[in-house]
């Protein structure tokens, strides 16, 4: 079993990061990170790499496109098991990324403000965040992906029992992200239909 060598975490909800984030520092791993949740656990002392120096490619356009790219992505995809994905990630220079720790723009909360433009709820609908999460969702078989700061715990102890998740925790864990995604999309389409065209401001 492959142990796992590298993390990447970014949150909204970042309760119980940085108790987490040290446990996975002190255990080797190196953590990658964006924005807020970087300077958090900066702020406690661990150390973080931004996925920005990870990438080679800087964070633009407001913020809007800081995880999505192939070395992102190659990371999180590739089967380490498949020969051929692993020459494609050494021709390519991608660097495996074995686990996932991401929530989302916090679009519902945003949208409950009585005051909130269609900008503003725009504006909060995640997009790298659900792309890495499917990612992760979807190579479970090689990656852990965490949207439940309560599942902390269980693979922190089965990290340090063996260095790796087993693949049932894995499994039960990319079940946990797809009803996620499925949900946030679901309050998205929502909320947009209730949007009224023809006397909104923004389409003015």
């Amino acid at each position: 079993m492959k142990k796992i060598e590298r993390a990447l975490i970014s949150l909204t909800d970042k309760s119980g990061i940085e108790g987490f984030a040290r446990e996975l520092e002190q255990l080797g791993i190196e953590i990658l990170s964006t924005g807020g949740t970087a300077k958090k656990m900066r702020d406690n002392g661990i150390k973080v790499k931004d996925v920005s120096e990870f990438t080679g490619f800087p964070e633009m356009l407001d913020g809007r496109v800081k995880t999505l790219h192939p070395k992102v992505h190659g990371g999180i995809l590739a089967q380490k098991s498949n020969p051929d994905h692993l020459r494609q990630m050494q021709e390519h220079g991608l660097q495996a990324i074995d686990l996932v720790a991401v929530n989302l723009y916090a679009f519902e909360k945003t949208v409950a403000n009585p005051d909130c433009t269609l900008g503003d709820a725009i504006e909060n609908i995640d997009i790298g965040g659900p792309t890495m999460l499917r990612s992760s969702a979807k190579n479970f078989q090689d990656v852990t992906v965490i949207v439940d700061p309560a599942d902390y715990p269980q693979v922190l102890a089965e990290i340090k029992a063996t260095g790796n998740t087993t693949l049932k925790t894995r499994f039960r864990l990319a079940v946990k992200v797809f009803a996620l995604t499925s949900t946030y999309d679901t309050t998205i389409v929502k909320w947009l239909k209730s949007v009224d065209v023809d006397s909104n401001p923004y389409f003015k």
